[in-house]
């Protein structure tokens, strides 16, 4: 099968970005205990203000041209849908390593919830700014116009997964490359793949089963994928941008053809409210355990 597959498999990675690079960039105002003590009114779990000016998307309801509202974390365990700034056009940037070890187990912390920290150095890792890209004037428009942007999937790949932002849920419409010809990646999900079903919290499950067609570099191809995802653990996130409580969405990915199994894979994404994924771990294909040390991708949220 073409290389789409070793990129789709780690596309939860990618899904949720956290805010403008103006706002990522911020380093915030100063030490705080309380939120209402910053003027983002968003006070880090580390005693540091988080940064100004991180906007949530439009309500539902509110006109297409005008400004959306501040996002402010109520920290009460539920991540909603105006709590992830899912908007063509935003950029955060992640440190990035490939094939390293990190324990996606963390540390019990006594009080249910766990730690993990993310904020020692990796083999191999990269900076690099991710964007959300608007889908007006991309070759593939027309194919999927209910989209609301597209993203590359993976370090070292340059196949961009296409997705679609409602009111309760994020959906993947297709997998699509930078540019048309007759070597080009074309892949629609049938149905869309729900990959984020709001809003969420701890215990919350869902999944879908999508058929997946089209042209991979070319080739014609069709397989199933399965994906099923539950917030399996709360606690703390420390990134090099800063700490934060989180939630745990566990996903698994499993790729069909038929009576055969192609390829099977695991992604932790630990979202903090109006920040989205702060980190991402995916596992290596075919990984047996729950919790998992050999990771085929970490990232996470850098200043």
């Amino acid at each position: 099968m073409p290389p789409v597959t070793s990129s789709v498999t780690r596309l939860l990675a990618l899904l949720v970005l956290q805010c403008n690079i103006a706002a990522c960039g911020s380093a915030g105002d100063g030490p705080c205990t309380r939120d209402e003590e910053c003027e983002s009114n968003f006070c880090r779990t580390d005693g540091t203000c988080g940064p100004t000016g991180v906007d949530a998307p439009p309500a539902a309801d509110a006109p297409p041209d005008g400004p959306s509202a501040l996002c402010t974390p109520n920290n009460d365990g539920m991540i909603s849908a105006n709590e992830l700034p899912l908007v063509a056009g935003r950029m955060a940037r992640f440190r990035i390593a490939t094939d390293v070890t990190f324990d996606t187990a963390g540390v019990a912390s006594g009080n249910g919830t766990r730690r993990w920290d993310l904020t020692g150095q990796l083999a191999g890792d990269a900076d690099a700014t991710v964007a959300l890209k608007p889908p007006a004037g991309q070759w593939w428009e027309s194919k999927f116009p209910g989209a609301s942007y597209a993203l590359t999937l993976a370090s070292g790949s340059d196949l961009m997964g296409v997705f679609a932002v409602g009111a309760s849920d994020v959906r993947l419409l297709g997998v699509v490359s930078p540019e048309a010809g007759s070597f080009r990646t074309e892949l629609a999900y049938d149905p869309p793949a729900t990959l984020l079903a709001m809003p969420f919290g701890n215990g919350a499950t869902w999944s879908s089963t999508s058929t997946v067609s089209g042209l991979a570099q070319g080739v014609i191809i069709a397989y199933t994928e399965r994906y099923a995802s539950r917030v399996d653990q709360v606690g703390t996130m420390v990134t090099p941008y800063g700490e934060f409580p989180v939630v745990r969405v566990a996903t698994d990915l499993t790729r069909t053809q038929g009576l055969a199994t192609l390829a099977t894979s695991r992604t932790f994404a630990w979202a903090a409210e109006c920040f989205g994924s702060v980190a991402n771990v995916t596992s290596r294909s075919f990984e047996s355990s729950s919790e998992f040390t050999n990771a085929a991708e970490v990232r996470r949220l850098i200043p």
